[in-house]
């Protein structure tokens, strides 16, 4: 089955990208909403995890069909060998920052919230650059065009590899 996950940080436009491929006739699952995560005791303190279980058993679940996840979470490594690609959507800094300013989801409206961001975009971002499949700026893409090339990585057997782990 080809899966491919969004990842990125907030505002670089997964849910964006989820719901123009949703129009296209794809199953999409935002991660960020639903049961999908759980508050687990890391050894650095509380993380914000994929419920990998669950996420597992959607995978087994749809079989052949394509299916379009979009989440950022610390553990989403251990699903990768079960992916086609990882998209890392990004955007400079001040155009996430601006982003979510001005979207339904509240998360980002706070100072606290913003500085999270830019904390993230220095030490996470990397990581997931390094481990993706595909680096997509959605500053200088449209969302059109964001979801035409993951629909490509969707039709395309044998396109690309596994990402990293």
């Amino acid at each position: 089955m080809p899966a491919v996950l969004l990842t990125g940080m907030s505002g670089a436009g997964k849910s964006a990208a989820l719901l123009a491929l949703a129009r296209r006739g794809y199953r999409v699952v935002d991660t960020d909403a639903g049961d999908w995560n759980e508050w687990v005791q890391a050894p650095d303190g509380p993380d914000w995890v994929w419920r990998l279980d669950r996420l597992h058993a959607l995978l087994d679940e749809v079989g052949s069909a394509p299916l379009v996840l979009a989440g950022c979470r610390s553990n989403q490594g251990a699903l990768y060998p079960r992916l086609r690609a990882v998209v890392l959507l990004t955007a400079p800094l001040p155009v996430l920052l601006a982003r979510v300013q001005h979207r339904e989801n509240p998360y980002g409206r706070t100072a606290e919230d913003r500085a999270r961001i830019a904390e993230h975009v220095a030490w996470v971002e990397p990581l997931l650059r390094r481990s993706a499949t595909l680096v997509l700026d959605t500053a200088r893409l449209s969302v059109a065009q964001v979801a035409d090339q993951v629909e490509a990585l969707l039709r395309d057997d044998g396109l690309v590899g596994a990402p990293q782990v």
